[in-house]
């Protein structure tokens, strides 16, 4: 009976791996090449056995793959061997692709031999494109709907401005049509009507800055002063449904590298919630308080409270699910949409009980410190 050839054995183990394999000696020779690598690379077996791997590789990667297999063979200190990574990878007719490298060393042998395992990552590249878009599209909308669902209460103390400028035009053309008119009344009543236009713009303004589209741009930025961006906001939103809006913002609180916009909305839809949830409760003096301050680890921590109903404790713990609502025409996707975006600036978005009463969102975000500069 004729023994089995053991070099056969393993190329057929070879080739019946789904992810392509290339097997190289101690100075990057190709000794295997299996036949999920000839169709990622479009390179036979032939073409490519006893070439340098860095034929499939970048001038980038080439010069790096190169410098750790020296490095390895003269140290054994690994470095990328037992470890994946993503690199860039070039094919037979010349186009590169990012593929998933992990590396390995051939036990038992001197010199060392190695053996990759390489993934075609474009379509997880095209997916996550594709995932990022759809996510922006979603906190675009869910922009939209929290300007929307304050449009009323900004309507009403828009017609303040608008009225004021009317009311003075009137009196302009009523000083102006009396035979001998006081230019100093008529200049007055000019000067209002010009500080009215001015409010009335800045109003509108703001809001459209809080519904533009626009490409997240994370910059070190004073939280203080974004959400002192929102007061006008706020205060025409809170004045609109009979609550008390207060800030107490801690000074010299360290930068956080943030979208301002994206923060700013998650501020809106919390003062949101929480002036919802006031309206359903019979309160002598409804409040909502944002504020912020430093964690003992150094971050930063914007909170909004309320003194309302709070959240019922058997809906608490699922606050954050998506479509999970208490409110009769909410989507239920505020919230995660939220933490979310709190997610992506590597911050935390968490609830708690206020106390006496009431709810507390608690947004913490990594500061800039001194000991990571």
């Amino acid at each position: 009976m004729t023994e089995p050839d053991s070099s056969n054995e393993l190329q057929a183990l070879l080739d019946a791996a789904v992810d392509a394999i290339v097997v190289i000696n101690h100075v990057g020779s190709i000794e295997s090449f299996n036949r999920a690598a000839e169709r990622l690379f479009g390179y036979q077996g032939r073409d490519v056995i006893g070439h340098n791997v860095s034929m499939l590789m970048t001038d980038e990667d080439r010069h790096a793959h190169d410098d750790y297999l020296a490095r390895f063979v003269a140290t054994r200190v690994p470095h990328i061997i037992g470890k994946g990574r993503e690199v860039h990878a070039r094919r037979k007719d010349g186009t590169v692709f990012p593929a998933l490298l992990s590396v390995g060393a051939v036990a038992g042998g001197e010199p060392p031999r190695f053996v990759g395992f390489i993934q075609d990552a474009t379509e997880r590249h095209r997916l996550d494109d594709e995932s990022h878009r759809l996510q922006t599209r979603l906190m675009h909308v869910s922009r939209l709907a929290t300007v929307g669902e304050m449009a009323s209460g900004i309507a009403h103390e828009l017609n303040q401005p608008l009225a004021a400028i009317a009311t003075y035009a009137h009196a302009c053309d009523r000083l102006l049509g009396v035979p001998d008119p006081e230019v100093e009344e008529v200049q007055t009543a000019l000067k209002e009507i010009a500080d009215q236009a001015v409010r009335a713009g800045d109003i509108i303004r703001k809001l459209r800055a809080l519904a533009r589209t626009e490409d997240a741009a994370r910059v070190p930025s004073d939280v203080n002063a974004v959400i002192e961006e929102l007061t006008e906001l706020i205060q025409m939103d809170a004045t609109s449904h009979g609550v008390k809006y207060r800030r107490e913002l801690t000074p010299n609180l360290p930068s956080v590298v943030l979208d301002k916009s994206q923060i700013q909305q998650v501020v809106m839809n919390l003062v949101r919630n929480a002036l919802e949830a006031l309206a359903l409760g019979q309160l002598d003096v409804a409040e909502v308080l944002v504020c912020t301050g430093c964690t003992p680890e150094g971050d930063v921590e914007i909170s909004v409270c309320d003194n309302g109903p709070g959240v019922d404790a058997t809906v608490a713990p699922r606050i954050f699910d998506p479509f999970c609502s208490t409110k009769p025409t909410g989507t239920g996707l505020g919230l995660p949409i939220s933490r979310t975006i709190v997610r992506i600036h590597e911050g935390t978005l968490d609830y708690q009980p206020n106390v006496p009463t009431g709810a507390r969102f608690n947004v913490k975000l990594p500061s800039i410190r001194r000991d990571h500069l």
